[in-house]
């Protein structure tokens, strides 16, 4: 006669026994109050005790003092109230006072009559999360401290240069003055050389100190300011400006055509030293013997101002930097500026409504300043 067919056995109370007893994480079983009923073997270890040892316990008894103010004041309360709370960052005091940081998930379930019944707590160990996490912190401490520390120092730079080329104007000045006096003065040839080499020396650091005070104030947030005005001719000013590079060049050709035929709404000052940083850039970087050619005309209700040199050609890669602050592509004439000319050039033309751009090939590098002839509606002046 041949046996009965067995049933296998469910999934029965000594596998959950095992899954409780054994699990990688902490299981509490509570009354209402938080008082422990059971505990399993891991969460035992963890404390260094036995299992029974934690039953009678209060949950909240296990934590650090901080952590059991947090538990009565804000964990206990909320979970009465959501009926659940999802992982709480607290730290459980083991055998000697040794802590352990942990992650705690709590269920508050409740009797039929919808009154508190038990409570359920899972503990996860979060050693390594919360070194992660100040890890974290310490790093984006330390990264706003730097980000602080190099803006004060670019601020103290910015504002050092600001006053120095305030205060190098006086001088200046008093220097300039005094070659104009000399220019009265009957010299010889060599005196003359001399003394136009000066001028031209004055002219320059003038326009340096333009420069470096158009940038710092841009970078302090004043930006380029512009006093506009149409009554005046702007013509006299790039004649001015051209005057003034060929007496610091006067080996090398300038050819400069000047057809404004209409009113130009602009600062003056400031469209002369746009032109200064152009034409000083083209006397700087083109061929010594190829003429340097200006074109200022006012046409389809614009302003265009054109400066080109011959030379070689400017590399694809440096194009898009040339209007950087400080950017010096080439390092034949590193020594020869700040690298502040093409940046307020550009800067200028911005502020105007317009744009500078530059073309560059084997024949000719050529920059191009356009500027609307009136301002646009809302535009400052």
């Amino acid at each position: 006669m041949s046996e009965p067919a067995r049933t296998p056995p469910p999934e029965n109370a000594i596998d959950f026994e095992d899954l409780f007893e054994t699990a990688p994480c902490g299981y509490l079983a509570a009354d209402k109050d938080g008082r422990i009923s059971r505990a399993n073997r891991t969460f035992a270890s963890w404390l260094g005790c036995e299992p029974a040892a934690l039953a009678g316990r209060r949950f909240s008894d296990l934590l650090s003092v901080g952590g059991r103010i947090f538990y009565e004041t804000h964990f206990a309360p909320m979970l009465r109230m959501q009926g659940q709370f999802s992982e709480v960052a607290l730290d459980i005091v083991a055998a000697g006072g040794r802590r352990i940081p942990v992650l705690v998930n709590a269920v508050e379930r409740r009797d039929a009559q919808g009154l508190p019944a038990f409570i359920r707590f899972t503990i996860f160990v979060a050693a390594e999360r919360r070194s992660y996490e100040r890890g974290l912190l310490e790093a984006r401490n330390a990264a706003e401290a730097t980000v602080l520390v190099q803006r004060e120092d670019a601020e103290l730079r910015e504002q050092f240069i600001a006053v120095l080329g305030h205060d190098l104007r006086n001088p200046l000045a008093s220097i300039a003055s005094g070659v104009r006096m000399l220019e009265k003065e009957a010299l010889s040839d060599r005196g003359a050389m001399v003394l136009r080499l000066m001028n031209g020396s004055v002219v320059r650091a003038a326009g340096l100190i333009d420069n470096v005070l158009d940038f710092a104030r841009g970078r302090l947030g004043g930006g380029i300011t512009l006093s506009r005005n149409a009554a005046e001719p702007l013509e006299p000013v790039l004649h001015q400006v051209v005057a003034e590079l060929r007496s610091i060049a006067p080996d090398q050709v300038v050819v400069a055509t000047f057809a404004i035929d209409e009113p130009v709404h602009c600062d003056r000052v400031r469209i002369g030293q746009l032109l200064s940083n152009l034409l000083g850039n083209a006397l700087t970087h083109g061929a010594r013997d190829q003429p340097v050619r200006v074109l200022a005309e006012t046409t389809a209700g614009k302003l265009v101002i054109s400066v080109a040199n011959s030379g070689p050609a400017i590399p694809s890669a440096s194009l898009d930097r040339l209007f950087q602050p400080f950017y010096r592509g080439d390092d034949r004439v590193r020594k020869q500026g700040l690298g502040l000319g093409l940046h307020i050039a550009s800067a200028i033309a911005t502020a105007h409504g317009g744009t500078l751009t530059v073309q560059s090939d084997a024949i000719a590098t050529c920059f191009t300043c356009t500027i609307p002839l009136k301002p646009f509606d809302g535009e400052g002046v």
